[in-house]
């Protein structure tokens, strides 16, 4: 299928080809009838990408704040990569259309195949043939409405919020300052309340458009016109509401709302305008300034958007999905009218005309429509009847001959897997990085494009089919890892899957019922920290050890961030569930044996987990999972304590060690290495020759069972023994 992307780095937009995105359960597949393009939430994205770094870095203050953070705690050769990875991206463009159900995942019964939706999101509401939309972020669109009004939606949705926002009452009177697209929706729901409007932009032929769609009058900000309008309309006292719907530099819409409400008014901000606020004028006046955030509850909640979570009713009478329900509704029956605010139609084939267009002036318009091809008929594939493979009860690993390259296929291009992972691959010689899988299909072409992955694709069934393909990584969300590590293993790969293996015990009974029945056990876990070079240094320098030894291990995590799909339990595993598999088995490699019980406390009201793993040779392992340190604190600390000697980790950047004689590294010159790029080395050579896997199943199994032992102890609040069932 094809999209609209944006290299934010270079500012290149291009209609690519990509991968047609798999439609999830809680969810519906939907090809685009048309798209509607924001001439100023998206033309201010357009341009921003247009800017040199500099010119970024101001438009972004909180993007910048955030680099910083992660320079403090990543290092700058990493953050560095981090940064330019995502820049050199292909990003989408869009969040409202109109289109046809194509495909209903599980769990969705409200609407079927064949169904016109109205969708939203800027994840899923994307200049895009085809899109998968979650629940919440979709509705029916009624018999008799036209789809290409049905695609102003979402834009609809962020008016409404807005005046909602302003609790218009009937008999009232408001201002409207920016009358572009969002600002006439607000002139027109505003109307349909009963309120009277004037409205202030300086384009006049916005300014007759509103008149014509309900508003008593419009004008020029800086002229007279509106000042006496109010003044006729309000009898002199101010209006009763402002709608900030402008955007810009200037400072003059707060100073005007301030100058033009009465006492104790409302000013609702809906654009994305400057907010330096009069002091004097906003006090004496006691204006009572709001802020409406986009589409309405349920906005930047994942659980929300993504887990089709709803808010009850009764609590939250206006959500997201109801605030879209409403707006369509309102056009349906001729309370709002959009199609005078259609200025251009364009086919999509035609969208980076038309964004040049827009941006250089030469196209005016208040909104402008993508028009997508209707889909072509799909020729039945013929059916091929493919007998069951019978395994023996063990298989050897065939080695790589000659000079042939390792074949390697992704399931997942997220974050991690492009920043820590696939720049190694792309490198190493002997490798050949075959196919990406993703569930969205601009993930997958980002991959192929910037790693020369061969083919990109939304198919899993036949990557796993692909004998060509020596290996799979999986490297999707955590709690995918067990079902796609089984069937990776059960199509004879050998699997790379990133921590967690498993978020239950059942998932991880079933990964070993699965090496039993295929008779493959070529599984390797992204514990990459036991392949740093500086640990592996320290280790040889602390040498053999004879008595018990104590370890103290501080992972000074930080808070994430508010949105993180880290943080959805519910599906995904608790937060220390998804990582903390990395610090134990460090533990474990550095103390030569696996744990035996585990014991876990953490404080009322906050994450922060205190651990200690026992060991059979009477050694302790005390790992401090925190959230609430400093941020600019290293985030590992390590200190191991036997013989006489200390062993002491700062960080992945020095490490010393204190005995008879003391050892002491040089800093290192350019990054963290935490062992990736050995784990990767050592991962392919088991590939190729079809020797040992780099760490004994038994560990992997005996570090995720610790792992999941540390919920149980928190449960129970005692400690739990780890029985050895291998």
């Amino acid at each position: 299928m094809k999209q609209v992307v944006q290299n934010y780095k270079s500012g290149e937009l291009s209609v690519l080809d990509v991968p047609v995105p798999g439609c999830k359960p809680g969810g519906v597949l939907v090809r685009t009838v048309y798209s509607l393009i924001s001439t100023g939430t998206e033309m201010m994205k357009v341009s921003e990408a247009g800017m040199s770094m500099v010119g970024k870095a101001r438009s972004r203050p909180d993007q910048v704040a955030k680099v910083m953070q992660s320079v403090a705690t990543n290092g700058l050769p990493a953050t560095y990569r981090k940064v330019m990875g995502k820049l050199d991206s292909y990003t989408p463009l869009g969040y409202s259309l109109c289109g046809v159900v194509e495909q209903a995942g599980a769990g969705i019964d409200d609407v079927k195949v064949g169904d016109l939706v109205a969708c939203a999101g800027n994840e899923h509401a994307l200049h895009a043939e085809l899109n998968w939309v979650p629940r919440n972020l979709y509705t029916p669109v009624p018999d008799g409405l036209a789809p290409q009004h049905a695609a102003f939606g979402t834009v609809g949705s962020i008016a409404l919020q807005g005046v909602r926002q302003g609790e218009p009452q009937l008999g009232e009177v408001a201002l409207v300052i920016g009358l572009g697209l969002i600002g006439q929706l607000v002139v027109q729901l505003l109307t349909a309340a009963g309120v009277r409007v004037v409205g202030a932009d300086p384009d006049p032929s916005r300014c007759e458009l509103a008149e014509k769609l309900g508003a008593a009058a419009c004008g020029d900000p800086g002229s007279a016109a509106v000042e006496n309008a109010v003044a006729e309309l309000t009898g002199g006292h101010g209006v009763d509401q402002v709608y900030l719907a402008a955007g810009g530099g200037s400072n003059q819409p707060v100073e005007l709302a301030a100058h033009l409400a009465r006492d104790r008014g409302r000013v609702v901000d809906i654009g994305k305008c400057k907010l330096d606020l009069p002091w004097n004028a906003y006090y004496e006046k006691e204006l009572d300034v709001r802020f409406s955030r986009s589409y309405g509850p349920g906005r930047y909640d994942p659980e929300y958007e993504l887990e089709g979570r709803d808010y009850p009713i009764g609590y939250v009478r206006w959500t997201e999905r109801r605030n879209l329900a409403c707006f369509i509704d309102l056009m349906a029956r001729g309370r709002v009218d959009v199609g005078p605010l259609v200025s251009h139609v364009a086919d999509f084939e035609d969208a980076v005309e038309t964004y040049r267009r827009l941006k250089d002036g030469e196209l005016k318009a208040v909104t402008a429509l993508f028009r997508y091809p209707p889909a072509e008929p799909q020729a039945q594939a013929p059916t091929v009847a493919v007998p069951a493979v019978r395994r023996p009860a063990a298989q050897a690993a065939p080695a790589r001959h000659g000079k042939a390259p390792v074949r390697l296929a992704f399931i997942g291009a997220g974050n991690y897997a492009t920043s820590m992972l696939l720049p190694h691959l792309a490198q190493r010689e002997g490798v050949a990085l075959s196919t990406v899988v993703t569930t969205t299909a601009l993930s997958a072409a980002n991959a192929q494009r910037k790693f020369g992955f061969a083919q990109a694709t939304t198919d899993l069934d036949s990557v796993l089919g692909d004998d060509a393909i020596d290996a799979v990584f999986v490297v999707t969300r955590h709690s995918s890892h067990a079902a796609l590590t089984r069937k990776a293993l059960l199509a004879g790969k050998t699997v790379f899957v990133e921590k967690p293996l498993a978020l239950t015990e059942e998932e991880l009974a079933s990964v070993l019922a699965t090496v039993e029945e295929s008779g493959n056990d070529r599984l390797q876990v992204g514990f990459n920290r036991r392949f740093a070079p500086l640990l592996r240094e320290a280790r040889s320098h602390l040498g053999a050890r004879t008595g018990p030894a104590s370890l103290r291990y501080l992972v000074n995590a930080g808070r994430l961030q508010h949105g993180s799909w880290y943080l959805q339990q519910g599906t995904e595993g608790s937060r220390f569930e998804g990582e903390g598999g990395h610090f134990i088995d460090t533990a474990s490699w550095l103390l030569g044996a696996d744990p035996v019980s585990v014991y876990a406390v953490a404080p009322s009201g906050n994450e922060d987990l205190q651990i200690v793993l026992s060991y059979p040779d009477g050694s302790t392992a005390a790992i401090s999972y925190v959230t609430s340190g400093a941020p600019g604190f290293p985030k590992e600390t390590l200190d191991l304590l036997a013989d006489g000697k200390v062993l002491k980790l700062d960080d992945f950047v020095r490490a010393s060690v204190y005995g008879r004689k003391r050892w002491v590294s040089s800093r290192l010159p350019k990054a963290r290495d935490k062992g990736q790029s050995n784990e990767l080395a050592s991962f392919v050579k088991a590939v190729r020759t079809g020797g040992p896997m780099p760490v004994p199943l038994e560990s992997l199994v005996a570090t995720t069972a610790a792992t999941l032992a540390v919920q149980a102890s928190l449960a129970g609040g005692a400690p739990v023994t780890l029985a050895r069932s291998l």
